[in-house]
């Protein structure tokens, strides 16, 4: 895995003028033109692209093919996390009689891609979308599963960044303050160097120690947070980063999301190492998959266990639903309770039941 375009990735979170660059280094990895991440939260737009897209997505977006195209109501529709292309959705007959495509994409050399939508707990909605030229032909699976190995670490980056609003911090204090959820900044021993107001209302949860230190009182959680400090400058593809926090009654009240501070992001963040933002389970527009995806960080074959079992399928039929072999799918099963701090198949499943949220929003709230 690319260690040093993860922590470029990390460091767009509070300087997202940077993203253009990481989306030319996306856009490289699967042979693209470039790419743009769109962000909107309560009908707000925002949106950053590769310079060489800016001025084809600014006519996007202003003169008016934005609310015409279908592409992110696919998107947000899919029941399982990762990135998609034309072909996922569409036919060849109905791509060459689409108005999107027809009329905008391919008369600018565009019209093939690899995107993916994030619907967060906390109501913001984003897209990233890899863009390739007509000519080069669809996006070939090996590079989309490259960009889905990248996905987990560009969801928690984009979710400060959709925060943010797009907007670069100018200290840690207003970045916390502007992020509307609870956050704190610690350094590598866990020493809580600035946190924001909305902490101090989750007393239950986060408890204060000595020399300005923290505990969760949930605590398989805490042993995560701890190991995933621990790990945090190893091998990205194997930290838990993104976790559940739970309550007295054990179910499932918050997530965790460790936020890498990297390179450039010190200048705001100085003398920290992580940052913490705790999101809500129980927010409107929250559906099903999006809170798994968030809460366990999963990959999608991963996601597809956690799925069958919160549905109440066994392991048998889900290896076969997914024409794997059963030891597959045990050993999926083996990393989603790692991931989750469960020891046992009935402990995740009970939690499982607690996310089960069936409140997707209905598709003329789906923006981006």
């Amino acid at each position: 895995m690319n260690t040093d375009l993860i922590d470029r990735i990390y460091e767009c979170s509070v300087l997202p003028d940077l993203w253009p660059g990481v989306l030319d280094e996306l856009a490289a990895l699967s042979d693209s033109r470039g790419g743009l991440l769109f962000s909107a939260r309560d009908r707000v737009l925002n949106w950053t692209a590769s310079a060489n897209l800016s001025e084809i997505f600014r006519t996007y977006v202003e003169d008016g093919w934005f609310p015409r195209c279908t592409r992110r109501v696919c998107l947000f529709g899919q029941s399982q996390p990762g990135f998609f292309v034309e072909h996922d959705f569409w036919t060849a007959d109905q791509l060459d009689s689409n108005p999107i495509y027809r009329d905008f994409f391919r008369p600018r050399g565009l019209g093939w891609s690899a995107g993916t939508g994030l619907q967060m707990p906390t109501g913001d909605r984003v897209v990233f979308s890899i863009e390739r030229e007509y000519s080069r032909g669809p996006i070939e699976k090996e590079r989309v599963d490259a960009l889905n190995e990248l996905r987990p670490h560009l969801a928690r980056s984009a979710l400060v960044t959709a925060r943010l609003g797009l907007q670069r911090a100018t200290g840690a204090k207003e970045a916390l303050t502007a992020m509307g959820l609870p956050a704190l900044l610690l350094n590598e021993s866990g020493t809580v160097i600035e946190a924001n107001h909305l902490i101090e209302g989750l007393g239950d949860h986060v408890q204060w120690r000595a020399r300005n230190r923290i505990a969760l009182a949930d605590g398989r959680a805490s042993e995560l947070l701890w190991a995933g400090l621990a790990a945090l400058d190893g091998d990205p593809g194997q930290a838990v980063r993104s976790f559940p926090l739970r309550d007295a009654d054990d179910r499932a009240a918050l997530v965790v999301h460790m936020i890498p501070i990297r390179r450039s992001a010190h200048d705001i963040f100085a003398g920290s190492y992580v940052l913490l933002v705790l999101t809500p389970v129980t927010m409107p527009l929250a559906p099903r998959i999006e809170l798994m995806r968030s809460l366990f960080d999963l990959t999608p074959s991963e996601a597809r266990v956690a799925r069958g079992l919160a549905l109440g399928e066994t392991l048998e039929e889900i290896a076969s639903a997914g024409g794997v072999a059963i030891s597959t799918v045990r050993s999926q099963l083996r990393v989603v309770l790692q991931k989750t701090g469960c020891t046992r198949q009935a402990e995740l499943v009970a939690l499982l039941a607690n996310v089960t949220l069936d409140r997707s929003a209905p598709e003329s709230q789906a923006t981006p």
